[in-house]
């Protein structure tokens, strides 16, 4: 069990991101960048997932800066994204205070935030085989497409530690309500400038997927909104966890709209001069 120390005086006194950079990954108060009680930030995580973190979607350093603040910090932290203005930042204004937080960029195409077509859809993650004890995808796979989901949930299974936990988040929903659709169609698309904007996915789907790669999920909390984001828990199934079923979504029906980013908060598009819904409109979850 690792040692509870108390934070030092320089973890709460951590540079917080610009307002344009928050911008671009969801919630911009700076409560959501805080661990005021240097506690784990993820409840019914064991304390010794954390030794090693591997942040997929690490935006501008929501969770690593919440991790620094941890009484118990990581030995090892790798935090990667495909938007280099965040990781910029956090290489210049995060590392510093500790070098086991590091930050890559992962140079791969997004229309809003990474928007040269000539870039590859995906790319392996920056990690070894099994190296890392807890992987967070904290709002990444619901802004992938389905190919891109599957490429990363093998790449989960390659660096996951046997013991360790891949916490994510995911939008879920029924393929069954939509005969419309076709056997190899398993995601739901909103938005006709950026598919990733928002992506919902089949529930059977996933699960089917999971086990394809070898992983499944151990704990399920389901969404307040129908429709909305499930936080899973996922092991490899080589470990000693019991595997659960996916549950139905039975949250009542609701609206929880992201907000709209500002044109001038991403790059330049090719699109009527107004704000729109990108990428990077998320909500806290």
């Amino acid at each position: 069990m690792p040692e509870l120390t108390s934070p030092a005086p320089w973890q709460f006194d951590l540079p917080l991101p610009p307002l344009e950079l928050r911008r671009m990954v969801g919630p911009v108060e700076p409560k959501y960048f805080d661990n005021p009680t240097g506690q784990p930030i993820i409840e019914n995580i064991p304390i010794d997932k954390y030794e090693s973190v591997l942040d997929f979607g690490c935006g501008c350093g929501r969770i690593a800066r919440q991790l620094l603040q941890q009484k118990i910090r990581p030995k090892r932290y790798l935090g990667f994204d495909l938007n280099p203005k965040v990781i910029d930042w956090c290489q210049r204004e995060l590392t510093p205070r500790d070098p086991a937080f590091t930050f890559k960029h992962h140079d791969v195409f997004n229309p809003t935030f990474n928007p040269d077509a000539r870039k590859p859809k995906w790319l392996p993650m920056p990690a070894e085989d099994h190296s890392f004890k807890l992987v967070i995808a904290w709002s990444v796979f619901t802004h992938t497409t389905q190919d891109q989901a599957v490429h990363y949930l093998r790449e989960a299974a390659r660096v996951l530690d046997p013991n360790g936990i891949m916490v994510a988040t995911w939008f879920l929903f029924e393929k069954r309500y939509y005969p419309m659709m076709q056997d190899f169609q398993n995601a739901l698309y909103i938005n006709d400038i950026d598919l990733t904007n928002a992506v919902i996915f089949d529930r059977e789907w996933l699960q089917g997927m999971l086990q394809s790669v070898g992983l499944g999920t151990v704990h399920a909390s389901p969404p307040g909104i129908r429709g909305f984001q499930w936080l899973l828990h996922i092991v490899t199934r080589g470990s000693n966890r019991t595997i659960i079923p996916l549950p139905e979504d039975r949250a009542p029906f609701g609206r929880l709209p992201p907000a709209m980013i500002p044109r001038d908060a991403v790059r330049e598009l090719e699109t009527p001069d107004t704000d729109i819904p990108t990428a990077g409109s998320r909500r806290p979850e």
